[in-house]
């Protein structure tokens, strides 16, 4: 059980500051209001009476896609998707969902690196899991096992749900294992790790939150002496009145209490027509300028963080089947992005998370789609690299090609190459490559195992994490 967290005197008169709202989503939770015809008229035309009949027979079985993965939608998102396609198969349940239900629990084997419940210490930085939920709900969600509340199995080798952080257990942790690191020159005596400055603020959708909890966890970070902070969201594409006067005025007063600590908001906008508006016939609407119109709400809240020059916004997205593996989508988007001063940052490819199969793209497509979307493109407009988490970290798909390397078996019809970017703990293999003979249906690194040409970074020579008890006993078994 936490102990409870006592705020310093500084945090105290900030958060006495913060003012809460309340917010009014208008979510759709579950399918049940769609099959007992409980959803507000429009609304229920989000499914036909077809594929609420093919949802409800799936209902109780191993194929069951809300156990998969809840329904939710908002009011805002609602209204989007009934000009878009893309925007309704984001958050449109189909049985195609749980046509194979092959994946992992725990994608990237997180849980090998969580020191305290809810924190992950993966990489220089931590990311924590504070709520569980999002106002709305992507089909093929990376954190579906959280969302869900599955059981996942733990590193010692017990089941349970996972659980959110607490800012005692949390800060704790930061301050013990800095203290670690100064008092052994930079680097921690046991995983030779530098201190850990940055934490990820996720889950499910911070933003869920209210103003005080998000306020409370940004003091106490702050003030355990963490370097800069994120913000992961997708609240400004499913309900960006959520960035309000109130949140502003909240990270107003908390940059004035402490001025050198970062701030960066990681959204999340998988498609244009998450942001742009279209006429009645599907079209974006240009200005004068000829420069496409964004949602009025979705602007302001963008428009709310580009005034503020200390924070700084990024947009990632994976790149999912009937979704976004669209060159000229991905172009507009990425043109936008940048317009209004936000970066983009990462696009991925999709993560092996259960019933993987129903939206991944080959990687191979998703790098070509990627590629051809930044062709006239400006260079500040092609920051975004593609990657694709495997377990030893986040591994960009570096170049694909088309043409043989001479004398070398098993590049006849070209290679893959792939690139460590982020490594676990002291990241001792970060910048290590893996080429790979083509395979144009390979959907995940498995599809790639018969055909490994060079393998520096051992994404095929890989092996879980041991606990620090099982190393001691292994080592003995050696001796």
């Amino acid at each position: 059980m936490s102990q409870k967290y006592q705020p310093s005197e500084r945090e105290q008169q900030f958060l006495a500051t913060v003012q809460d709202t309340k917010y009014d989503r208008e979510s759709i939770n579950g399918l049940s209001p769609f099959l007992n015809e409980k959803a507000p008229a429009d609304v229920l035309s989000f499914y036909s009476r077809e594929e609420l009949e093919a949802l409800g027979a799936l209902k109780g079985s191993e194929r069951d896609v809300e156990s998969r993965m809840p329904v939710k939608i908002t009011r805002h998102y609602f209204d989007l998707a009934t000009k878009s396609a893309p925007i309704r198969a984001i958050v449109k349940a189909s049985p195609a969902e749980t046509d194979s239900l092959e994946g992992s629990e725990d994608p990237g084997h997180q849980m090998d690196y969580s020191p305290v419940e809810g924190l992950l210490h993966k990489y220089e930085m931590g990311l924590m899991y504070v709520a569980s939920t999002c106002s709305a709900h992507c089909r093929f969600c990376y954190r579906e096992e959280l969302i869900s509340r599955k059981e996942i199995e733990r590193h010692d080798g017990t089941v349970a749900k996972k659980g959110l952080a607490q800012i005692a257990d949390v800060v704790g942790y930061v301050k013990e294992f800095n203290a670690a690191v100064d008092a052994n020159g930079g680097r921690h005596p046991e995983s030779g790790r530098e201190k850990l400055r940055e934490i990820l603020l996720s889950g499910g959708d911070p933003m869920v939150l209210s103003n005080s909890k998000i306020a409370a966890w940004l003091a106490a970070l702050a003030e355990a002496g963490i370097e800069s902070i994120r913000i992961g969201t997708k609240e400004m594409a499913f309900f960006p009145k959520r960035f309000d006067e109130t949140f502003f005025a909240m990270l107003d007063r908390w940059h004035e209490s402490w001025p050198d600590v970062g701030l960066r908001l990681m959204i999340h906008f998988n498609h244009p027509d998450e942001f742009l508006i279209k006429d009645e016939e599907g079209n974006y609407m240009p200005d004068e300028q000829g420069i496409f119109e964004w949602h009025p709400d979705t602007k302001r809240a963008m428009d709310g963080f580009a005034a503020r020059g200390w924070i700084s916004v990024e947009n990632q997205a994976p790149i999912i089947r009937g979704v976004n593996a669209d060159a000229d989508a991905l172009r507009i988007m990425q043109r936008a992005m940048k317009r209004v001063g936000a970066n983009n940052h990462y696009f991925f490819c999709g993560r092996d998370i259960v019933a993987y199969r129903a939206f991944n793209v080959p990687i191979e497509t998703a790098w070509k789609t990627l590629n051809d979307s930044q062709k006239g493109l400006s260079g500040v407009e092609t920051h975004a690299r593609l990657s694709i988490t495997h377990y030893k970290g986040k591994t960009e798909v570096a170049a694909v090609t088309n043409e043989p390397i001479p004398g070398l078996p098993g590049t006849e019809n070209g290679v893959v190459i792939f690139k460590l970017l982020r490594n676990a703990a002291d990241a001792p293999d970060r910048g290590k490559v893996c080429i790979v003979g083509r395979n144009p249906d390979a959907i995940w690194f498995d599809d790639y195992e018969d055909r490994v040409i060079f393998d520096e970074a051992g994404l095929f020579d890989y092996a879980r994490v041991v606990e620090k008890t099982e190393k001691v006993e292994q080592a003995e078994q050696v001796g």
